[in-house]
């Protein structure tokens, strides 16, 4: 009688657990819509093939945050960065990259999951900055660029402002650099 007792109380902390992940997030049915969304002009739409390890083609379960990363490659541009992020042997990838004069490009559609932010792919939707040098810090247009692409996202996802983190803020590493360092 115990055993069944303390697996019903299981089941029930389960459901209540779900329940309340399932609140905290965007619903999976509203990842769905996302497809459907049109994208600004403003945003070069790049979508890299489905490779299996930088585009798995996975649908996100959901969006509990917009995470903000820096490219750490300085001098770097988006389109360097998005098409390292198309080739064979790579393994990561991100929704947006911004570029030093404020280019936006997306490589990855809105529903599904990147390869940017570790165990938090799942449910994020990431951005990749792109920086001039060792500091991290973002040129004036990148950021322009990132106020405008995070207010949209937020926007259409029906988010705020405490859903967007920093990769820092998920695994403690120190990106972006700059927004770690001068918090």
């Amino acid at each position: 009688m115990k055993r069944i007792f303390k697996f019903i109380l299981l089941l029930v902390l389960l459901a209540v657990g779900w329940h309340v992940y399932q609140d905290e997030i965007l619903p999976r049915e509203k990842v769905f819509e996302l497809m459907a969304v049109p994208i600004p002009d403003w945003v070069d739409q790049q979508i890299i093939k489905v490779d299996g390890d930088s585009r798995r083609g996975v649908y996100l379960k959901g969006i509990r945050d917009i995470v903000i990363h820096y490219v750490g490659n300085l001098g770097s541009t988006a389109q360097q960065n998005r098409d390292y992020y198309a080739n064979p042997s790579s393994d990561v990838s991100s929704h947006f990259v911004i570029g030093l004069k404020g280019e936006i490009i997306q490589c990855i559609p809105l529903h599904e999951k990147s390869s940017a932010s570790n165990h938090r792919n799942k449910d994020t939707i990431s951005i990749e900055v792109c920086h001039p040098d060792e500091s991290g810090k973002f040129t004036d247009a990148a950021y322009q660029s990132l106020v405008k692409l995070t207010a949209w996202l937020c926007e259409i996802c029906d988010m705020g402002s405490d859903d967007i983190i920093r990769h820092y803020d998920i695994t403690g590493k120190q990106c972006p650099l700059y927004f770690v360092t001068n918090e």
